[in-house]
């Protein structure tokens, strides 16, 4: 009788490029719970230290060009994904760096979620940093998933 099971497993495995959100509700974390509960391998860029909790977003420290770029070489280089799931980039040197590194490991599937406010208000990226993301990330993406008020605030 043959087995109905499958030979062999594939675990989908996701690079999240976001903020790292103090207070686990948003960002890295928050993406990160939602691949592992889904069955995903989980792995991380880390764009900005966002000190942030229920109350708000009370501080932002951006992290270096050069480290940014290093993390996304070291994932994709050695283990390599299947998504890469895009959230807060700070501003527009960050979107940059991200796009080019993307293109030069000839990543395929990216899903945009260009997150530019946080759910407090607190600002998370200016105009120019939404400018970045549709000329360096929207031919890129496959996705692209704003919320409403971002729309109306930032892409109009």
């Amino acid at each position: 009788m043959k087995s109905l099971l499958p030979t062999s497993v594939q675990i989908p495995k996701v690079l999240i490029i976001a903020g790292s959100d103090s207070g686990g509700g948003a960002g890295l974390q928050a993406d990160l719970k939602v691949v592992t509960a889904l069955g995903g391998y989980g792995m991380s860029v880390i764009m900005a230290i966002i000190a942030q909790s229920t109350l708000g977003v009370t501080r932002i420290q951006d992290v270096d060009l050069d480290i940014v770029e290093a993390q996304i070489d070291a994932v994709l280089i050695d283990i390599g994904v299947d998504i890469v799931k895009i959230g807060m980039l700070a501003n527009p040197e960050i979107v940059r760096i991200v796009a080019k590194s993307l293109r030069r490991h000839g990543v395929k599937c990216i899903v945009l979620d260009p997150v530019l406010r946080a759910t407090s208000g607190a600002s998370l990226g200016g105009d120019d940093t939404a400018q970045a993301m549709i000329s360096e990330l929207f031919q890129m993406a496959s996705l692209i998933t704003p919320n409403l008020d971002e729309t109306l605030a930032s892409w109009a």
